[in-house]
């Protein structure tokens, strides 16, 4: 457009100088205002060369340095209608902060300050994933970067400045290893300092992390993740404005050390604001400001003063008794202003009222150290603990102190359960919440509730930052975990109260916390000499009433262990408190935080033992991919219809299976239906349900394990003989069967009677022939406690659903192999390469010390019924060979038996006939391990059953089993 201009009027070309806006002094028209330049020196001015149409933007610049970063604050360029406009860059982080102000009177009687923080994901090239692919409402992270610029900003807005101010700051490019916050907040302290808006700035905002004892100025992302402290620190330049700290229990001298290293490095963003500010910034404007009028004051003061204080030296009042008296004082006041027709007294009541009753408060603390309800200025407030007060979930516990009441409750859910975030830096998941309520009832009022709200965010975030120091690592106890507080009645520290009693629902949960976490809020009276602004008396109050948060100068919130510090939150009214003073209550703090945890202590000391049948459950188990796809069918079909009969939720992830369950009951159902579906890897000795599929003359066929089958030979019906195999078991009947065996093409042999108590007349006969169970209990992790014992880990769980999770070893040579079920193909193959099964190994340990979870590296065969066609066409007195006998009187004759891993070419052994087929035998070599031997031509074909024989290993087949051939010693 402007080209097309300067074609229309080519006068526009040669403009003498004396008559451009530059010679006159007046900014350019796109600068967004017309009216004299500032005298300060602007960037060199444009070659004459500059091409016509150009648009010149004036740009002020400052470049200082911080902690090895170098640090640009940049104005002039963008957002040049805003009243300040400031992009602060570090490395290629880039944030931009406007301040703008609402024209007109005020109409409200407090400041209305607004901080909105965005994190657009354009930032990070990225489009958003969602449906509209736009960001929508605020998250949780840019609300708490919201509340972390306005805390240390709003103390220094003058008195009675109660027009609308909006903060807005944007992230503009971010490279991942800055967080913005900071940057956030020093921008929009040199932005203020540029507006026309009154405010006694500038403050600066740094960040300190410690590494291995050493502390460091502007750590990066990366070096965030290995540091014990993440310390920000707000101040002016001889006081503290905020502090937000999270630490994995440091000490209070450690955490002091680090704030006094935190001042001075703060202290260097000051300067380069004052200097961009004398070279772009404007004129502060005069704004009218609401001033109480020392007549009204006064007035109300005669009349007030004496009540009220009558109200706050009686400690028998509570809450509502005594704002029930304060309100009946105002009405008596109001009903003499009016028989006055003092209009404008009238207007101001409320705020004189409340000036009154803050002059008598901090007088009598600072005078007499009288608090309201009586106590001493460092003594807390009575405690009760309750866990456990509602079984039926994970977790819960009930904490009161003084009036101040939560109810916490916590929820556990498997890994995929976690909250996914989207922000420009930091992990893209949690797996720890904290979500805080602070409904109406809670102060006997009638509001609204719902939505996100800034301060529900805030408390609950600085609980979650207090706990997370002490959970157990995300490798020993992978789980989601969430904690619920509700405030149940609210009289000031609602959020430590939240710490109290989270901590003990995670121990009523069974989760192992290294120790307990407790927090209290410490307050501050000050008297300020008004000449020069100084504190001259002060006292520190510990465990502050909600009236006292109100009208003091400090709400110091810190939280921790015994040994330390996890989190700190410190939020102040006046421009600043000294910084001796917020360590002089770290002191304090300390000494009642001992005296709660005591009382912790006393009610749960460690996390829940006991098992309790109707509360919730958590198991994890380990499958192939190739089988969790089969899990989860087409678009996730079959998953969803297994949950939506079983009342549970499943989690899938790489190689692993996270399932919620309400109960025992439903967790049985869940894992009897995943196993039907994916099938386990067969065990001898395991115990498995099945449905008879077919009966025949020499046995049964029963379906079980994800659509496998086996053979219950007549034989293993029942301890007594069976004549008709029709009078034990009928077709569609489910039993339990325990596996007993498997042939070389992998047919598993079931047995009913192994499952059935012997008869008395049999016990003292009774053969050394059973086979040694490997079964292990899987790990059901239960929120009401774990097992302690070995025999309790035995439960109903894992007698009904056994896991193959076992270890082979050379040692124990009496452990039986697993038995793998194979397709048709491989039973032909191994048919005409006589067949051997492999051992398998997997390893158990346990998870997060509560319960050994249950891990099933699990191999998923494909299920054929082929061969058991083959079976029926067979003679029945194949079937009635008896099982191999393992005596222990035989064992003990032979040498050492032989292992998979032992055995090599050239070994020599004894073994066993253990089947005959038409083109040779199947050996027992020991130890489980099984060979073949070909009937050679002119030798011998004629075995028996358990005949011993002197075999030598003379190779292996592709399927990796020894083919034996027969020696002679002599």
């Amino acid at each position: 457009m402007a080209s097309v201009a300067h074609r229309a009027n080519p006068l526009l070309h040669h403009l003498p100088h004396f008559l451009t806006w530059r010679s006159l002094r007046f900014r350019t028209i796109c600068s967004g205002r017309m009216g004299f330049s500032s005298h300060s020196q602007p960037e060199p001015e444009p070659e004459t060369g500059t091409l016509p149409g150009t648009k010149l933007l004036e740009t002020f610049t400052e470049q200082f340095e911080i902690g090895s970063r170098l640090i640009t604050l940049e104005t002039g360029k963008i957002a040049r209608f805003a009243n300040g406009a400031v992009v602060l860059g570090m490395d290629e982080t880039r944030v931009l902060s406007t301040v703008c102000s609402a024209k007109g009177d005020a109409v409200k009687d407090f400041l209305p300050l607004t901080v909105d923080y965005q994190e657009k994901q354009f930032a990070q090239g990225i489009i958003p994933n969602t449906f509209m692919r736009r960001e929508g409402a605020p998250k949780e992270r840019e609300l708490l970067c919201g509340r972390l610029i306005d805390r240390p900003i709003r103390p220094l807005f003058p008195a009675g400045f109660f027009h609308e101010v909006q903060v807005m700051a944007s992230v503009l490019s971010s490279d991942g290893k800055q967080d913005p916050d900071v940057m956030a907040a020093n921008a929009t302290s040199a932005a203020l300092m540029l507006s026309d808006i009154p405010w006694a700035g500038p403050i600066g905002m740094i960040r300190i992390g410690r590494i291995e004892g050493k502390f460091i100025v502007n750590p990066t992302m990366d070096e965030l993740s290995l540091s014990d402290l993440n310390l920000v620190y707000a101040c002016t330049r001889d006081k503290t404005l905020m502090i937000d700290v999270q630490a994995r229990e440091i000490s209070e001298r450690d955490l002091e050390a680090g704030m006094r290293l935190a001042h001075p490095e703060a202290v260097k963003y000051l300067e380069p604001q004052i200097r961009l500010a004398a070279k772009a910034g404007k004129h502060k404007k005069e704004y009218k400001l609401s001033l109480m009028p020392e007549r009204t004051l006064e007035k109300v003061a005669q009349l007030a003063e004496a009540p009220i204080e009558e109200v706050f030296t009686d400690p028998k009042y509570g809450k509502f008794e005594r704002g029930e008296a304060l309100e009946n004082i105002a009405q008596d006041v109001r009903k003499a202003l009016e028989e006055e027709c003092d209009e404008e007294s009238l207007r101001l009541l409320p705020k004189a009222v409340d000036t009154v009753r803050k002059k008598v408060v901090r007088r009598r603390i600072i005078a007499e150290g009288s608090r309201l309800d009586g106590r001493l200025l460092d003594e807390v407030r009575p405690v009760y603990c309750e866990s456990g007060n509602l079984p039926m979930l994970h977790g819960s516990s009930l904490f009161s102190r003084g009036d101040t009441q939560v109810l916490c409750t916590v929820t556990l859910g498997a890994p995929g359960d976690a909250q996914r975030l989207e922000s420009v830096v930091g992990p893209p998941s949690k797996r720890f919440m904290l979500h805080y309520s602070f409904p109406p009832f809670c102060i006997n009022e009638v509001g609204k509730h719902g939505g996100l709200n800034r301060r529900e965010v805030g408390h609950g975030t600085l609980a979650e930052k207090a706990l997370l120091a002490v959970l157990p690592p995300e490798d020993d106890f992978p789980y989601t975990v969430r904690i619920n507080s509700e405030v149940m009645a609210s009289d000031g520290s609602t959020s430590m109260a939240s710490v109290c009693g989270g901590s003990m629902a995670l121990m009523d949960a069974g989760i192992p916390l290294r120790k307990h976490v407790a927090g209290v809020s410490v307050g501050l009276v000050s008297e300020v000499d008004q000449s020069t602004g100084t504190i001259k008396e002060y006292r520190i109050l510990t465990d502050i009433l909600g009236l006292e948060d109100h009208l003091g100068d400090m709400d110091f919130k810190i939280v921790g262990t015994q040994d330390g510090i996890t989190a700190i939150q410190l939020d102040i009214k006046p421009a600043g408190i000294p910084l001796d003073i917020v360590c002089e209550s770290l002191k304090a703090a300390r000494k009642g935080r001992i005296q709660i945890l005591d009382h912790m202590e006393r009610e749960i000391s460690a996390p829940r033992t006991q098992d309790d049948r109707n509360s919730p459950r958590l198991a994890t188990l380990k499958y192939s991919n190739d089988a969790l796809r089969r899990l989860l069918g087409p678009l996730g079909a079959l998953k969803r219809k297994i949950e939506d009969e079983t009342g549970t939720r499943i989690s899938v992830s790489d190689g692993t299976l996270t399932i919620v369950a309400k109960n025992q009951s439903a967790m049985d159902k869940v894992l009897e239906k995943v196993d039907f579906v994916l099938g386990r890897e067969i065990e001898i000795g395991g115990i498995y349900k099945g449905t008879v599929a077919s009966i025949k003359e020499y046995g049964a066929f029963v379906e079980f394990n994800g659509g496998q089958q086996g053979l219950l030979h007549i034989s293993e019906l029942s301890h007594e003989p069976v004549s008709r195999i029709s009078d034990v078991v009928s077709v569609g009947q489910q039993l339990s069967l325990m596996c007993i065996g498997q042939d070389v093409r992998g047919n598993i042999k079931l047995s009913l009677k192994a499952t059935l108590p012997r008869p008395q007349s049999q016990t003292n006969n009774l053969a050394v022939e059973s086979v040694p169970s490997m079964k292990q209990a899987p790990s059901v992790w239960a929120a009401a406690g774990d097992v302690s014992s070995g025999e309790e880990k035995h439960s109903h769980l894992s007698e009904e659903l056994p896991v193959s999770k076992y270890e082979v070893n050379a040692i124990k040579s009496s452990t039986s192999p697993p038995v793998l079920v194979r397709s048709a193909e491989e039973c032909d193959e191994e048919e005409r390469s006589s067949g051997f099964v492999q051992n398998s190994k997997t390893t158990s340990e346990p998870i997060g010390g509560l319960k050994p979870e249950r891990k099933t590296v699990q191999t998923t065969p494909k299920t054929s019924k082929s061969f058991l066609q083959k079976e029926r066409d067979k003679d029945e007195k194949e079937h009635n060979i008896a099982s191999q006998n393992h005596s222990s009187n035989d064992l003990s004759n032979k040498e050492d038996p032989v292992t998979a891993k032992s055995l090599k070419l050239g070994t020599k052994v004894t073994a066993k006939v253990y089947q005959i087929r038409t083109g040779g035998l199947v050996l027992d070599l020991g130890g489980g391990l099984r060979g073949m031997y070909r009937f050679e031509a002119n030798a011998k074909k004629d075995f028996d059953v358990n005949d011993e024989l002197r075999v030598e290993c003379v190779s292996f087949s592709s399927k990796g089993i020894p083919v034996m051939s027969l020696v002679d010693d002599e």
